[in-house]
């Protein structure tokens, strides 16, 4: 079996810092950026935060994609030939689809609400009364974000889950049962 280091640590590293920074962000930016002292300050570190996370991000998709693709290159005969690791690959794909789906409509709506020019919020991803009343297409998109600031880390951890789940079904006893099985 050949090694295939650049691509498992593309893929790795990629999927990581994707779960990992979604996850903080959440977690850390949107709560610390509620103790801004006003709405309007909130809502400036948040945006501030997040548009800071964007390229670094992207990078890491990117990376991830990179070396997904070349693993699934190098274990092509393994995903025709043992039983089971073809239906992990498309778990592994839709998975992948709907996170970079979430993550592209999140950065849509995040896009929104930075180019309103900050507007109020309590939490990063909490509208404000005033954004609700004065904004609420801003306030509902807002809104829609709290909900994918957890969607996103959820979607990317069940594909770590699953990737841990794909490296099982490459040890020997695992190949020889799968091959066994066909």
């Amino acid at each position: 079996m050949a090694r295939n280091t650049l691509s498992r640590s593309l893929h790795d590293l990629g999927l990581s810092a994707w779960f990992g920074g979604t996850l903080a962000n959440a977690v850390a930016l949107n709560a610390a950026a509620g103790e801004a002292g006003s709405d309007s300050a909130t809502g400036r570190v948040a945006n501030a935060g997040w548009d800071r996370w964007t390229p670094v991000n992207a990078l890491a998709i990117g990376a991830h994609l990179v070396g997904s693709v070349g693993q699934l290159r190098a274990d092509k005969e393994r995903v025709a030939q043992q039983q089971g690791v073809a239906a992990m690959s498309t778990l592994k794909t839709l998975l992948t689809a709907a996170a970079l789906g979430a993550t592209a409509y999140s950065r849509v709506l995040g896009q929104r609400v930075s180019a309103a020019e900050n507007p109020p919020s309590k939490r990063g991803t909490k509208p404000s009364r005033r954004t609700k009343a004065l904004a609420p297409d801003i306030a509902a998109a807002q809104q829609q974000l709290d909900t994918l600031q957890w969607v996103i880390p959820a979607l990317t951890g069940a594909l770590v889950a699953v990737s841990s789940y794909a490296g099982e079904q490459q040890r020997p006893s695992e190949v020889a049962a799968g091959l066994a099985g066909r």
